[in-house]
Order: structure tokens, then C-alpha cells, then sequence
């Protein structure tokens, strides 16, 4: 089964502007994902993005990226129209893999493909436990709600998506940014119109198990920051800068 990787990337985020440009260890932060998605060695890699600087990074630092529009809503509309212009007609499993995640662990990235093609689903995503209990209260940090434990069971489905809980429920987990569709659920993903829902809690997950779609969710070993705000650029900076001494 063929396997694209695809990273979607723009300047315009709202709480961190240019971020996909910002440098660690004197290279831009896109450019990091990238590397981690190539090591993960699934398939083919490439960038989506709306802006021609980000592009231009990726191809000076030895990678492959595409330009998007600028009008796309949500990162899996733009992945999408980065596979139409790549016309790969042979791709069965497209890999969402968020710019703003360096710190993702390559083995999590292989595990989430491995459990994409044992069991044939139609969309899987990676999660972690929450140890900081604090967490749960952090808007900027995604929960996923399981229908059953993920030590427990390999790869269950998710029930719902959340930004923020007062309670801990049982089964909520750390969801990271990354995605694996088949191919036919992700074009038929981008054909349906955005939920009331999604649009409420700006969680564009939401979209899928509003119209039926399963999501599957993998118990992932590492929780990596992701790139939100200055504060997680310069937690992450140390930490990457300290890996490579």
C-alpha cells in the first residue's frame, strides 16, 4: 500500500505569526517536521503551503513542498488539494503530519502507519496520557475522549474531541497532531460541509464523527509540545538545542 506524507504550513497562524520560519539550531522549524517525517520512512514527503517563503525554506533545506491557495478553512482541505496537484493516482494512505510538531516521535509516526494498514481503517490519529494534570484546563492542548482505554485495546475509536474539561474523565488522552486517512475517506472528508460543531470548538475532527466517519485512535510512547505560543517555541528551542550538543 503506497503512503503519502503531507505537512500542512502557513504564516498566518494567529497566536505565534511566521512561525513555520522561526529557526532552532539554525534551521526553520518546517523544515525540522519535514526531516522527521522523511526519517520516519513511510513514503514520499511533502509540504502544503500558502505562502511562497515557506516553500522556498523547504526546498533551500533539501525538501519537496507544493503551493496551496490561501483560502482553504482547515489544514485537511489544503492537504487534499496538494494530492490533486501532485497526481499521485497510485496513493492509498495520505499521512497529515501538523508543521508545528518537531518534537514528534518517528517511532509514534511509524506506529500510527503499522495500525492504518493491519486494520484497514478509514481514518487513525495518535494520543497520549495526560500526566500534568493541569492540562486539562488548557485550551490550547487537544483531548480525545476513547470509547475504550488505549492500554487496554490497540487501536479504539474515538467519541469526542475537546479543548477543555474540569473533570478527568476516563479514557481522555493528549491528542497530537497528526492524521492517516485512506485515501477515498479523506476525499470524501473534504466534500462535506464544516459542522456546526467543528466551527464551535475550531476542532475540524469534529467534522468526521459528526458525518459517521470512524477516527481510531493509537496510544502514542511520547507527548510532544507543539509549537502554540512564544512560550512552547523557546520550551521547545531548549530542548532540541540541549538534544544536540
Amino acid at each position: 500500500m503506497k503512503t503519502l506524507v503531507i505537512i500542512p504550513s502557513r504564516l498566518s497562524a494567529t497566536r505565534l505569526p511566521r512561525k513555520p520560519l522561526l529557526k532552532i539550531n539554525g534551521k526553520s522549524i518546517i523544515s525540522h517536521v519535514f526531516k522527521k517525517a522523511v526519517d520516519a520512512n513511510i513514503g514520499e514527503v511533502y509540504v502544503a503551503a500558502e505562502d511562497q517563503e515557506i516553500v522556498d525554506d523547504v526546498r533551500q533545506n533539501g525538501g519537496q513542498a507544493i503551493l496551496t491557495s490561501n483560502h482553504h478553512k482547515t489544514g485537511t482541505d489544503r492537504i487534499y488539494e496538494a494530492l490533486k496537484k501532485l497526481n499521485k493516482p497510485d496513493i492509498q494512505l495520505v499521512m497529515n503530519l501538523q508543521g508545528d510538531e518537531p518534537l514528534m516521535n518517528i517511532k509514534d509516526i511509524r506506529n500510527l502507519h503499522n495500525q492504518m494498514l493491519k486494520n484497514k481503517s478509514e481514518l487513525g490519529t495518535l494520543a497520549s496520557n495526560i500526566v500534568d494534570k493541569n492540562l486539562y484546563n488548557e485550551q490550547n492542548v487537544v483531548k480525545v475522549v476513547t470509547a475504550e482505554s488505549l492500554e487496554m485495546s490497540e487501536f479504539p475509536d474515538a467519541i469526542d474531541f475537546i479543548r477543555k474539561t474540569t473533570n478527568e474523565n476516563k479514557n481522555t488522552y493528549h491528542h497530537l497532531g497528526i492524521y492517516c486517512y485512506q485515501f477515498e475517506t479523506l476525499k470524501n472528508f473534504v466534500s462535506l460541509k464544516q459542522s456546526n460543531n467543528e466551527i464551535k470548538k475550531n476542532l475540524e475532527q469534529l467534522r468526521a464523527l459528526d458525518n459517521n466517519i470512524k477516527i481510531n485512535v493509537s496510544l502514542a510512547k511520547e507527548s510532544p509540545i507543539g509549537v502554540d505560543t512564544e512560550k512552547d517555541y523557546v520550551a521547545i528551542k531548549k530542548i532540541m538545542e540541549y538534544k544536540s550538543k
